[in-house]
């Protein structure tokens, strides 16, 4: 019995509320959301490079000729030879994916022309 009083209690308020929608009542504004706590973020350590790419490495005598004849690692070779064809203007002015190569550079690339994304592994054939 005492069961099926406290299930009358229950439904009891619950009947009252559904009369209550009955009437007519402002309409509700909507509650400003909360923003979800953020959760503290993770420090992430500095990316480590690759150590074969940071291997110095020693030209051969034709790509010291344009870059120097020290050990560099592959990245700084790579941008050395940009700095070069920047300052000396060898990017092709209609396709700028294209290099124009002059007398050092021939010795490196073996043809007058020669593709941005070829560079890399031609570069690669210099290095020891």
């Amino acid at each position: 019995m005492a069961k099926a009083a406290k299930k009358a209690a229950k439904k009891a308020p619950a009947k009252a509320a559904k009369k209550a929608p009955a009437k007519k009542a402002a309409p509700k504004k909507a509650a400003p959301k909360k923003a979800a706590p953020k959760k503290a973020a993770k420090k992430k350590s500095a990316r480590k490079p690759n150590a074969a790419f940071m291997k110095p490495l020693t030209p051969s005598a034709g790509l010291g000729e344009v870059i120097g004849t020290k050990p560099l690692p592959r990245t700084e070779v790579i941008k050395k030879i940009w700095d070069y064809i920047k300052k000396n203007g060898l990017q092709d002015s209609k396709n700028r994916r294209m290099i124009n190569a002059d007398a050092k550079l021939k010795v490196i690339f073996g043809k007058a022309q020669v593709s941005m994304f070829e560079l890399a592994k031609i570069v690669s054939n210099h290095l020891k």
